[in-house]
């Protein structure tokens, strides 16, 4: 085990928790230490859930292990169901409370509730959080379904039925792409049997399997549900996700085809208007985005979408893709082959940092941990996939999937780009006398404009610089005479000023050249003359 500052996932138990809280009539209660007691912040606070999540804890402390801590949790779980009244129960043990073996499952046994109990059996010092919530979903269920349905087959002009599998709590966007694809199927005239878990009863796991197929919209969770659902029930499943205009549309043709519509009529009574994403990545004011370099990082459902989009609905190059989820990294490995580039299975948030790094993208896709690791470099940034963090759960309606979201990403992704370049010319026109800091809004007009002292002339001469610049200038002069010594280049005023007039965009690539250039020359300062003959010689 590693230890470590960030984590993409949680311990499979967080996984359990969001499928309990995505569900209405289920309580949870966790076998755990005082220190695991975090459901509240994650739904009520993160997600902005309105009701609190249905879990309840033993909360044993230190001085609890050298007594009966079983006790504690036949208690805790007999209160639960006194109080709370639930159709179902799951319980289970967190990381910590793993270790002490008390089996949670054979305990609730014991006391002989009225109500289902689905013991969870999640190993945390080998699994992390979505698997947790697949494995929790499929347990729930294989534990609940009613085996002797079976749908009867359609009379002609009956409407296909069909189960919405995957959306759950803390997901990104799970509520809006829910949303948004109920529509979509709904306009199709595919009538909607069970969606789970979000919003699902045990009652309604029941009954899951009387419907003709399955829609996964979020492999990561329901995966291995529908596998079962398959096997048990005969239900296929799509394979398609529907995230972008290209496999929106492959995605009303697979469900089409489950259906037995007619897969044209299907999109032009789906498509309408509404997709304007396509159109938008084709005008004129999108050339500015042709070939710009995408890293691409997150959960695998959404990165080999969001790579999808890039290199061909925006015109984006994709430099860099990976996963944090390595139970698909075959999938995305397989998304890399098709742009020539080498996939990063990692979920160490260094490994991505270093890529990005080396890879100089001009825009980076993924979770709340790469907006904050392009934030240091620089780069712009969008988010795309879990984990997320409080402003990734808007109060507007604003979905990843179907042809708004499509819309939406255009909008996510072109921003970022737009927005840096405005700022990029702000500070080119910086110290001019009309765009400086100190000048007065132009629309007061002149009158009231603040006298500008005028910019004192910068020479590079060492005579002239500044006392840390000179130092450091010493100390890497002193260090070159050394031969066993590598010369670290220190900026001169006027270059780094120079620098900084580069676009954004190529700026790091253009301060790391010119620092390759400065070290193979044994240049101790970097200068003007420097930067730009760095500059003649990589143009070369």
């Amino acid at each position: 085990m590693q230890l470590t500052l960030w984590t993409y996932e949680g311990p499979p138990h967080v996984g359990a928790m969001r499928i309990a809280t995505a569900m209405k009539g289920v309580h949870y209660v966790l076998h755990a230490p005082q220190g695991d007691t975090y459901a509240d912040l994650l739904f009520t606070m993160i997600e902005r859930d309105a009701r609190r999540p249905p879990v309840t804890y033993t909360t044993f402390q230190a001085r609890d292990l050298g007594g009966d801590t079983a006790e504690l949790f036949k208690n805790a779980a007999r209160e639960a169901f006194e109080r709370f009244a639930p159709q179902a129960m799951m319980v289970g043990s967190s990381c910590s409370a793993e270790l002490i073996q008390d089996d949670p499952g054979g305990l609730c046994k014991a006391l002989d509730l009225p109500v289902p109990v689905v013991a969870l059996e999640l190993p945390s010092y080998q699994r992390k959080e979505n698997w947790g919530a697949a494995e929790t979903f499929y347990q729930m269920v294989r534990q609940l379904a009613d085996t002797t349905l079976r749908r009867a087959p359609r009379e002609a002009g009956q409407r296909a039925r069909c189960n919405i599998l995957g959306p759950a709590a803390l997901g990104f966007r799970h509520r809006d792409d829910l949303r948004e694809i109920s529509g979509l199927l709904m306009a199709m005239g595919i009538d909607i049997h069970v969606t789970a878990p979000l919003g699902a009863t045990p009652a309604d796991l029941a009954r899951i399997g009387d419907a003709d197929f399955n829609v996964v919209l979020y492999p990561e969770i329901a995966s291995v549900a529908a596998g079962w659902l398959k096997r048990t029930f005969g239900q296929p499943s799509t394979k398609v996700v529907p995230i972008g205009s290209g496999a929106t549309r492959d995605f009303i043709r697979e469900v089409a085809a489950l259906a037995g519509l007619d897969p044209e009529e299907a999109l032009t009574r789906c498509e309408g208007p509404h997709a304007r994403a396509p159109w938008y990545a084709r005008s004129v004011d999108s050339t500015y985005l042709t070939a710009k370099r995408v890293f691409v990082f997150g959960d695998a459902t959404h990165v080999v979408a969001a790579a999808r989009i890039a290199q061909d609905e925006m015109g984006f190059t994709v430099v860099g893709l990976g996963t944090y989820s390595r139970e698909f990294a075959r999938d995305v490995r397989e998304a890399a082959a098709l742009y020539g580039v080498e996939a990063l299975i990692s979920d160490d948030y260094l490994d991505v940092e270093a890529r990005i790094a080396e890879l100089q993208p001009e825009l980076v896709l993924g979770s709340q941990m790469e907006r904050h690791i392009a934030k240091r470099l620089g780069v712009p940034c969008a988010v795309i996939s879990a984990p997320v963090h409080v402003q990734d759960f808007p109060a507007r309606y604003s979905p990843q999937m179907g042809f708004e979201g499509a819309n939406v990403l255009f909008d996510t992704w072109v921003h970022p780009l737009m927005m840096g370049l405005e700022e990029h010319l702000i500070g080119m026109f910086r110290g001019d006398a009309e765009f400086h800091e100190d000048a007065a809004p132009s629309h007061l007009g002149g009158s009231v404009s603040r006298p500008v002292a005028a910019p004192t002339a910068v020479d590079s001469t060492e005579a002239e610089m500044p006392e840390a610049v000179t130092a450091q200038a010493d100390a890497a002069i002193a260090a070159a005479a050394d031969s066993s010594a590598q010369v670290v280049a220190t900026w001169g005023p006027e270059a780094e000023k120079e620098l900084r007039k580069i676009p954004f965009f190529v700026r790091g690539k253009a301060r790391r050249n010119t620092e390759t250039y400065a070290r193979d020359k044994g240049l101790p300062v970097i200068t003007l003359e420097t930067l730009y003959d760095a500059k003649a010689h990589f143009s070369r």
